[in-house]
């Protein structure tokens, strides 16, 4: 028979612990969030349509977006037991310099639209976290306020490469200039990706008011006062701001660009220089041959190529191809600091965060990115002590098995499905 009695005030005064109170509604939201879905919910929440889906969506079907995310989902980690690590080094050495984790915060374009802080917010997060930060050609914060907002920092550049080349060619000077210690040579925008979201929604820069934006806008007035009481939202370092964001891309940027005009930015550039867009093993290879500093295995995060490659899944192949002294970094798809440390198991230096940290700006600004950063931080380091592993260099091939959910046709059915 099971004991009983009545109940003792005491006990029960023990088990009434309440949690202190937090007034300050950023602070309580902020704390809210466990994971970067988490921060994606309150962004969505406190953003207009266009703006959340300018950052949240994809090209066409945004088939490859949801692919590079399933592939991340699809992985298989083996811990090993018995292997105690109750402290772990996140920390790498990346382009000749140190980052605390192994990922930086990525470039993107048009970063005040989504909160007024944009790559101030961006910068300085990344530079408290001891991260690198990248500036876009498409920013909306200068060269120089970067600079400014990431003084002590490690400072990189995104350059695309324009129409009208001497305006790549200035950027290019300028960053340099600065101190921006690495430029990514961007190549897989030669026109603009289809981004079906931002027609349906009218999207353009600067954002127009429709009755739809306005009756979206009526619950989000945060949104709207940030918007209307700070700088002219614009782009930092190009004079045309007008018009969708397929029209400004087109516009701009020139389907001509080749590995001549990577090797003028060569020239001009003094720092480590990478090239970010690569999707095949015979490009990867290629660009190791002409001796520059690395690649970015990307999609661009879906928004050009639908159907594209996923860069997880290239991520073994070319690691294997082009050895162990060349850089190799991946972007696309990344929601969790095991998505990270997956990566750098099957052979990534290092990776970027874009759509992650926007979240965490459009949930708070600054202390949104701050708190990306942090819940990105934990899994990894919770990732690593599950995994028994004390150190990023001591992550390898053996930690982790992709499984397979899309695979190629045998090249027999393929040739009958020719037929």
């Amino acid at each position: 028979m099971v004991q009983r009695q009545l109940p003792r005030p005491a006990e029960i005064l023990e088990l009434m612990q309440f949690k202190k109170p937090q007034f300050n509604a950023k602070k309580r939201r902020l704390a809210s969030a466990l994971t970067i879905d988490d921060l994606r919910t309150i962004a969505r929440r406190r953003t207009p349509k266009a703006a959340f889906d300018y950052t949240d969506g994809a090209a066409e079907g945004e088939l490859s977006l949801e692919r590079a995310r399933q592939a991340f989902q699809d992985v298989e980690f083996h811990p090993g037991i018995l292997a105690p690590a109750p402290d772990v080094d996140t920390s790498v050495s990346i382009l000749g310099g140190h980052s605390s984790m192994p990922f930086g915060i990525a470039p993107t374009g048009f970063t005040r639209l989504m909160q007024t802080e944009g790559e101030v917010a961006g910068a300085g997060a990344a530079g408290a976290a001891g991260i690198p930060f990248t500036l876009s050609t498409l920013g909306t914060t200068s060269i120089e306020g970067v600079i400014e907002a990431n003084p002590h920092g490690r400072n990189w550049f995104q350059l695309y490469v324009m129409r009208d080349r001497e305006i790549s060619y200035e950027l290019t000077r300028r960053a340099a200039a600065a101190g921006f210690d690495t430029l990514m040579f961007t190549v897989d925008t030669p026109v603009a990706g289809a981004r079906l979201r931002d027609a349906r929604n009218g999207f353009s820069i600067p954002p127009q008011l429709t009755l739809g934006t306005i009756i979206n806008a009526l619950p989000r007035p945060w949104w709207w006062i940030d918007f209307l009481t700070t700088p002219k939202l614009e782009f930092a370092s190009l004079t045309s701001t007008g018009g969708t964001v397929g029209e400004l891309i087109d516009s701009a940027m020139d389907p001509t660009i080749s590995y001549d005009d990577l090797e003028v930015i060569r020239g001009l550039w003094p720092g480590k220089i990478i090239v970010k867009g690569v999707q095949t093993l015979e490009d990867s290879q290629r660009l190791h041959d002409t001796g520059i500093d690395g690649i970015v295995l990307s999609n661009h995060g879906g928004r050009q190529l639908d159907r594209a490659p996923i860069p997880f899944h290239l991520l073994p192949t070319v690691r294997k191809a082009v050895g162990d002294d060349f850089t190799v970094m991946i972007d696309t798809g990344i929601m969790n600091g095991a998505d990270i440390v997956a990566s750098v198991a099957l052979g990534a230096d290092f990776t970027l965060i874009g759509r992650a940290y926007l979240y965490g700006l459009m949930a708070g600004g600054r202390a949104g990115v701050d708190r990306t950063i942090e819940i990105l931080r934990t899994e990894i380091e919770r990732t690593m002590r599950l995994l028994g592993v004390s150190s990023i260099a001591e992550l390898e091939p053996g930690h982790v098995t992709q499984l397979a959910r899309l695979m190629p046709l045998h090249p027999a059915v393929q040739a009958v499905h020719a037929d």
